[in-house]
């Protein structure tokens, strides 16, 4: 029983674990990168439809990202669904291709999206924190009906915890990783 606890701990937590890489790849660095634009919503037709159905993204070099519109009558609204997002971009329209060059960074803007990045890895943190818990107080659950003694509810404890620990400092690796590639020029 404290086997399916921990393994569903493991789970929830890398799960935790993606959801912070996902977000942590939204926030830009100096590089044109397609996932850059993977939340923007694009009117089509009457729906709210992900860009990556309306367009094809792809990096044409470190500094510009190049879209291709499948559809030439929805570029207008791709563009302006870009301008909306609130990321700083200016895309430049060419017929069905629409280029975004990536304007550099300042020291400012650059400690600003520091402060974002360490605010999600802390929610990262505090997620797997939760995770814990509810995995403690399922042993807890389970030495209170007897079905398990008390040497095995501390070994499960120190398990999670040990588990805990581990998704920690892979939450800070990812913060320091995603540091310095914000701060480098």
């Amino acid at each position: 029983m404290i086997d399916e606890i921990e393994k569903d701990a493991r789970e929830r937590m890398e799960k935790s674990i993606s959801a912070l890489k996902s977000q942590l790849s939204k926030i830009r660095t100096g590089r044109a990168h397609p996932s850059l634009l993977d939340g923007i919503m694009v009117p089509y037709y009457g729906a709210d439809t992900p860009l990556k159905q309306v367009a094809n993204v792809v990096a044409e070099d470190s500094r510009t990202l190049a879209l291709t519109v499948f559809d030439k009558s929805v570029s207008a609204a791709v563009e302006k669904a870009i301008m909306q997002a609130d990321l700083g971009l200016n895309p430049m329209s060419a017929g069905t291709v629409i280029r975004i060059p990536m304007p550099p960074l300042t020291e400012e803007r650059r400690k600003d999206l520091i402060r974002v990045v360490r605010g999600e890895a802390e929610q990262g943190r505090v997620a797997i924190r939760n995770i814990r818990r509810d995995a403690n107080s399922d042993i807890k659950e389970l030495l209170k009906e007897k079905e398990i003694s008390e040497d095995e509810s501390r070994a499960g404890e120190e398990n999670v915890q040990s588990l805990t620990n581990e998704f920690i400092k892979k939450v800070d690796q990812m913060l320091s990783d995603k540091e310095t590639e914000l701060m480098e020029v």
